[in-house]
């Protein structure tokens, strides 16, 4: 296990800017690592510099074919036709949405501008609640409960609704931190317990008797690392676990008995559009919100999650959702359950990560970020490159040829692509980009 110091509020290592690991830090102005720093003018380090029009000088970041000049322009490789993935959609964030959703959307269009509080529109939700039901096995007496805003306003539904005085949070990226600074900001809360391991290995929770939800994060979206589910050994009987799914679920599997909320956005597996939040929701999660609103503990309605669940029961949204995502959402999950489940799915990622991660391994100037193959996400690859060819440069080349959001998360700060390898992602586009990634860094 990778485990660094369990912190509470002061003892934080992440600064207003981001995290830092052992190559270096981030300050207000950017990241610096042991080649050198950047200013509020641009970047440095000691072989050579950039200045405001981005430019690289002979020491720089540009390899011996010269990828940049200094109008910053992108090489003219041109890729072959027949060498190209059919779709050269890549982001860890929205998903490529696959065409047969957009057609269902098409056909939905008469529902578009409808009440949400009608049954046409609640017929698309109940069939999303029973389909992520199905999806994912979910035990007697789970809920499905929905409603508007994604993560990061679950993140403070849960300090409202789920904490009741004391939350140990894994944090090992950009993401996974943010759910601890939102507890750590909650004033009515303890300060939380803060767990954390350098960005690409993941660290464990710790059983203490004083935590009463424990905050995993199945898969970093910023670094490419996942990790295993399971209940704290020893952790107090009432405990919840709360787990972040938002770019794991429907590409990971889990047991859904391991976890009291696992929650996410469905922009990433179910190939959607944001601007809603789906939670898996066990008993005792569902008991702990009750009993907190009934407290008296005072919880906005935008973030009530009783109020959410009371409408969820009734095939609906607290406040009127954004019926695209729902329908794109629900083609999306359909599919998957055609397909064989989560089975069907995850193979898919398994494949592309196999595909992905297997040509990396082979490569001359390419390899797997994340050290440990287990912790290497099947979901978002981080592929870090050879100080030779400059990963920036491929990013553009790629995106000139209609392969785009291949670029690494903007606060990791490495020479490297993030590639997704989402359920609604071909495998063999996944195996067709490799190809015109060797094709670019040949010719550059």
């Amino acid at each position: 296990m990778a485990l660094t110091d369990r912190t509470a509020k002061t003892a934080h290592t992440h600064d207003k800017a981001g995290t830092h690991d052992k190559a270096g830090t981030h300050d207000k102005a950017g990241t610096h690592d042991k080649a050198g720093t950047h200013d509020k003018a641009g970047t440095h380090d000691k072989a050579g510099t950039h200045d405001k029009a981005g430019t690289h000088d002979k020491a720089g970041t540009h390899d011996k074919a010269g990828t940049h000049d200094k109008a910053g322009t992108v090489p003219g490789i041109v890729i072959p036709a027949g060498m190209l993935p059919s779709d050269g959609r890549f982001g860890s964030g929205p998903s490529k949405v696959r065409p047969e959703a957009i057609e269902q959307l098409v056909s939905h269009a008469g529902v578009l501008g409808t009440s949400h509080r009608q049954a046409p529109v609640k017929s698309l939700v109940r069939r999303l609640r029973s389909g992520l039901s199905d999806l994912f096995g979910l035990p007697q007496g789970y809920e499905v409960a929905l409603g508007n805003g994604g993560t990061t306003a679950f993140w403070d539904i849960a300090t409202f609704c789920l904490i009741d005085k004391k939350s140990q949070h894994l944090s090992f990226g950009e993401f996974s931190s943010k759910f601890a600074k939102a507890a750590q900001a909650a004033p009515w809360l303890e300060d939380p317990e803060v767990i954390e391991s350098p960005v690409g290995t993941h660290p464990w929770a710790e059983a203490t008797a004083a935590v009463d939800l424990y905050a995993l994060t199945h898969n970093e979206t910023s670094t490419g690392v996942m990790m295993d589910l399971q209940r704290p050994p020893g952790a107090a009987p009432d405990a919840l676990v709360a787990v972040d799914g938002t770019s794991a679920a429907a590409g990971l599997r889990f047991g859904a008995q391991e976890v009291d909320a696992y929650y996410f956005a469905p922009q990433k597996g179910l190939a959607s559009d944001g601007g809603l939040w789906i939670a898996l929701m066990s008993p005792a999660a569902v008991s702990r919100a009750e009993r907190i609103k009934a407290s008296g503990r005072f919880v906005p309605s935008f973030l009530d999650l009783a109020t959410a669940l009371e409408n969820s029961r009734l095939d609906q949204t607290y406040n009127t959702p954004a019926l695209a995502t729902i329908v794109l959402a629900l083609a999306q999950l359909e599919w998957i359950l055609e397909g064989g489940g989560l089975e069907f799915s995850c193979g898919r990622c398994d494949r592309s990560a196999e595909i992905l991660y297997g040509w990396a391994e082979a490569s001359s100037f390419a390899t797997p970020f994340v050290a440990k193959p287990d912790e290497r996400s099947h979901v978002v690859a981080t592929i870090d490159f050879d100080p030779s060819v400059d990963a920036a440069t491929v990013a553009k080349v790629l995106r000139a040829n209609g392969i785009v959001d291949t670029e690494p998360y903007r606060r990791l700060g490495r020479n490297q692509l993030r590639v997704a390898m989402f359920p609604a992602i071909e495998p063999s586009d996944v195996e067709a980009l490799t190809a015109c990634i060797d094709f670019v860094v040949g010719s550059l």
